[in-house]
């Protein structure tokens, strides 16, 4: 998901009030008895990565040549994605091969110490909705989604201090002081979103799931359909409400599933806003429009995601761009979903070490599918031969 920015001369400004007239703020401090996970890259072979004979890997090489392309001209693509582009065939064998010379898989393991290794992890999924929508409120179109408001800031931290880079905030100024911007529930009628609205839907639960997913797409009266993309968030952390109705009792944890929710919430509407402020993080949008219905959205990296090919990751682990094998099971499911895919998205609950969000594709299909995936799975990094490891950015 694309991340904006401010201005240079805004952010300069900003941080001049952070800063004062004399010295900056502390240094952010990690939280006391936290013991912070560790990633391991383990090399391994290629026998040893769980599916690797049985995929048919040349169904990946249009969503690795994407990664290419956004990737190409650093080190240490170069020359691995010179060597793509210069094939004229992706038959399942050469694309094989292809990986298997240029590439190197690293098992991706969570150290916490003293023998605590864990080389398992949660897989999610993400899929684009479609939902009917209108240029203007009616009484059947009542719920906005926004763009972002002109009165939030975003903060380059990496400003002040360049080991922050990349790390950003949002806030708003409140006199000469720079406090959080507003949650979900301070932004409800409030002043900052109006005039801000794209669309208008009928759905309070699925506009909701569609800041979840991070993009969708809405189809007006007259047949026109258009893409809402990311563009921002309002800077509080992403809390699932899966997670909320469990801790309420309201459900255990292998119930909350999308669909679950939804059908909680429609037996008791009269909580409806409880549960969806208990995730305090708002997504805005930008409008853009569709040239090809079969591309997904743009990821973070720039490129469209291809349907069970590409995922979201944490960066801070995994380099956008990179290929990764997936080992897991199909929704709700013991049989194996074992495929090449590429890291060429991030979201704000994809958060880890062996950690990642599969792109299901578009529709309704998609999102039952999507909507029901919460499995155990492992991840490889496949990284370019003889290249350095990648430093994980803590």
């Amino acid at each position: 998901m694309n991340r904006s920015s401010l201005p240079q001369g805004m952010v300069l400004a900003v941080l001049a009030v952070l800063a004062g007239c004399s010295s900056p703020p502390p240094r952010p401090q990690p939280a006391p008895d936290t013991v912070k996970a560790m990633v391991r890259y383990e090399q391994a072979s290629w026998h040893q990565v769980t599916g690797w004979s049985a995929d048919r890997l040349h169904e990946a090489w249009p969503a690795f040549l994407q990664s290419c392309r956004a990737r190409g001209a650093q080190p240490p693509w170069q020359a691995v994605c010179a060597a793509a582009e210069a094939r004229t065939a992706a038959d399942a064998t050469g694309v094989r091969t292809f990986f298997e010379q240029q590439f190197t898989p690293f098992r991706l393991v969570q150290s916490q110490g003293a023998g605590m290794d864990n080389d398992s992890g949660l897989i999610t999924a993400f899929y684009e909705p479609l939902l009917r929508g209108s240029r203007k409120r009616t009484p059947k179109y009542g719920v906005p989604l926004y763009e972002p408001p002109a009165d939030m800031l975003t903060i380059e931290l990496g400003e002040l201090y360049p080991e922050l880079k990349g790390k950003r905030v949002r806030g708003r100024l409140q006199g000469r002081k720079v406090v959080p911007y507003f949650d979900r529930a301070g932004l409800e009628g409030n002043p900052s979103l109006q005039g801000r609205e794209i669309v208008w839907v009928e759905d309070a639960v699925a506009a909701f799931f569609l800041e979840v997913q991070g993009s969708g797409r809405i189809q007006f009266a007259d047949g026109q359909t258009i893409r809402l993309a990311y563009a921002d968030q309002n800077g509080h952390p992403y809390r699932s409400i899966g997670r909320y109705l469990v801790d309420k009792g309201e459900m255990t944890l292998d119930q909350a599933s999308a669909q679950s929710i939804r059908q909680w919430i429609n037996q008791h509407p009269q909580r409806l806003r409880e549960v969806l402020n208990a995730n305090p993080s708002v997504v805005f949008f930008r409008e853009e429009r569709i040239d090809d219905p079969k591309l997904g959205p743009l990821g973070a990296l720039g490129v469209p995601l291809t349907p069970g090919r590409s995922i979201a990751v944490d960066q801070q682990f995994v380099p956008l761009g990179a290929p990764v094998f997936l080992a897991t099971t199909q929704p709700n499911s013991t049989q194996p979903l074992q495929r090449l895919v590429m890291a060429q998205d991030t979201g704000g609950a994809i958060r880890g070490i062996v950690r990642a969000d599969l792109f299901w594709g578009f529709g309704d299909a998609a999102g039952e599918s999507a909507g029901r995936m919460r499995q155990q799975g492992k991840l490889w990094l496949l990284w370019p031969k003889g290249a350095p490891v990648p430093q994980p950015a803590y």
